[in-house]
């Protein structure tokens, strides 16, 4: 068995992916990690049923994110987690999906560094992995799409979406769109503008893998307004591209039913 006693050092800030939602989806150093912590830093896409998992004793602090209210500006959080870590504390801070895939988790261990503080990474199952498995639509498929890009669709301050446009908007690659919800417009817009097909079909996930995950189905073209009817609440992420075109409802909820049936078996 591996030595584990380095995981759990004083003063030291663990990064940690809480992957898109579903506790079953956590790795197990995640949770080993989060449960033995002196305390817990985390953001608001981390899903109450993971909260749930961390013993009551422990404190959290909440520094999640909405849109335009930052209730702690990223330059603090960085500062806290070195200010934690300081004090001795073992510090567990935990991101929904990845850490490394904007989730902003090299600027925070950066700070880390470069004030002396060490910290490692725990990667998580991503939003996009997620939300590709938990409504069947592959990321990649043969004859479909050939590659993958994520991007993210909203800039800090609210910065111009500068993209390479005429890169993205290639059908033979299947392009997901992160915190793309109050730009979903202007991103269409510009795809279609560089050549992508309107009819490109288009799958908006909101809290995928989560009892509350739900999904708007359109094309490049009707997107922006069907998202604007259904008012999904965030965290939502976009799958853009021809594989989309395998989205079938109907059997993904059989083959949920099936699963449950037989997890049922085993409780």
């Amino acid at each position: 068995m591996n030595d584990l006693s380095q995981d759990f050092l004083p003063g030291f800030v663990h990064l940690i992916g809480a992957g898109p939602g579903d506790p079953d989806l956590l790795t197990r150093r995640a949770l080993r990690l989060m449960v033995q912590a002196d305390v817990v830093v985390y953001d608001r896409l981390v899903s109450p049923e993971i909260m749930a998992l961390i013993p009551p004793h422990i404190p959290r602090i909440d520094v999640g994110k909405l849109p335009k209210a930052h209730k702690v500006p990223q330059d603090g959080i960085n500062a806290m987690l070195v200010d934690l870590a300081r004090q001795g504390l073992r510090v567990a801070r935990v991101k929904g999906g990845d850490p490394l895939i904007f989730g902003r988790g090299s600027e925070e261990a950066e700070a880390c560094r470069a004030a002396g503080i060490p910290c490692d990474y725990t990667p998580g199952i991503t939003s996009a992995q997620g939300a590709a498995c938990s409504t069947g639509v592959p990321l990649t498929h043969r004859g479909l799409a050939t590659g993958v890009r994520y991007v993210t669709g909203h800039r800090a301050k609210d910065g111009a979406l500068d993209l390479d446009w005429a890169s993205l908007a290639s059908g033979d690659t299947t392009l997901v769109v992160y915190m793309g919800v109050a730009n979903i417009c202007e991103i269409s817009n510009r795809l279609m503008a560089h050549e992508l097909c309107a009819d490109t079909p288009v799958l908006a996930v909101a809290s995928a893998t989560t009892p509350r995950e739900t999904r708007v189905l359109s094309d490049l073209s009707g997107i922006a307004a069907a998202v604007a009817n259904a008012q999904p609440e965030a965290p939502v992420l976009f799958i853009i591209g021809r594989v989309v075109s395998l989205y079938e409802p109907a059997l993904l909820a059989t083959a949920l039913a099936c699963e449950g049936a037989g997890m049922a078996a085993y409780a």
